[in-house]
């Protein structure tokens, strides 16, 4: 509780700080609204040729897109820091940042916040909120679940590159392969792809479990998933797990850390 209490602190001094600069402020999260909405944007032209997407129709593909975009902006608000980690190993910052008396990714995450992110959660919620079907409190519960839960699979993926970044020192590659991975396939139905591309997306990386899954719980298409549907309706705990064992592996690898200078 008293880390959780620092990084509270921590991240209002940030946001303070980031507020100081309104214009800017206002101009990023703009960025983030216009970047994501042109995203949709595109999504609604080819569909108002194609009036569905393996079977999904236009309000489907938008709830799914929500979906997947909330989470994705839950996830990168408090993590956006790590993706500068590789400069701050290089620069000797993370020195700095051991020799404190607090955990480690609380300080990384407390470093920046994610202005860009605001427009991006923006913009999901008004996607969720216009394509929902009728809400029920046990849809909401699962819902709020969900959203976590696949912000938890996503953070799990940065926090795992991050802590490769200890060693490797440059990850800027991989980093941007898995970032393209997430945005460009994660906000389609994996029916789309072909089988193998599906089963990767699904049983390696897990991108179908961050809104594809809970998308299809939600929308009453459990019966088309290649998983289970008690593990569909179990899809949050997967978030829960992985980010768990990436957390073990970043304090794996800050035991190795050696410094610049060493």
């Amino acid at each position: 509780m008293r880390t959780l209490r620092l990084y509270v602190r921590l991240q209002r001094a940030t946001a303070r700080g980031a507020l100081q600069y309104r214009l800017n402020t206002l101009i990023g999260v703009a960025t983030g609204v216009v970047y994501q909405g042109s995203g949709f944007a595109f999504v609604w032209v080819v569909m108002h040729t194609f009036p569905t997407m393996a079977g999904w129709s236009l309000r489907e593909i938008a709830f799914l897109y929500g979906l997947r975009l909330t989470a994705h902006a839950l996830c990168m608000l408090p993590l956006s820091s790590l993706i500068g980690m590789e400069w701050l190993v290089r620069e000797g910052e993370m020195d700095r940042v051991l020799l404190r008396p607090l955990n480690p990714l609380v300080q990384v995450m407390a470093k920046r916040m994610g202005v860009g992110q605001v427009g991006d959660l923006l913009t999901g919620l008004v996607l969720l909120l216009v394509a929902a079907p009728p809400w029920t409190l046990g849809m909401i519960a699962f819902s709020l679940l969900t959203v976590v839960g696949g912000a938890l699979v996503e953070a799990s993926i940065h926090l795992s590159l991050a802590s490769l970044s200890l060693r490797m020192l440059e990850t800027f590659a991989l980093r941007g392969f898995l970032d393209d991975v997430f945005s460009k396939f994660g906000s389609y139905p994996m029916s789309v792809f072909g089988g193998v591309t599906q089963w990767l997306l699904t049983f390696v990386l897990p991108v179908a479990f961050v809104a594809y899954v809970p998308a299809s719980v939600l929308l009453g298409r459990a019966d088309e998933l290649n998983v289970p549907v008690l593990a569909a309706y179990g899809s949050p705990l997967l978030g829960l797990a992985l980010f768990t064992l990436a957390y073990r592996f970043w304090e794996r690898q800050l035991r190795h850390y050696h410094s610049v200078g060493s």
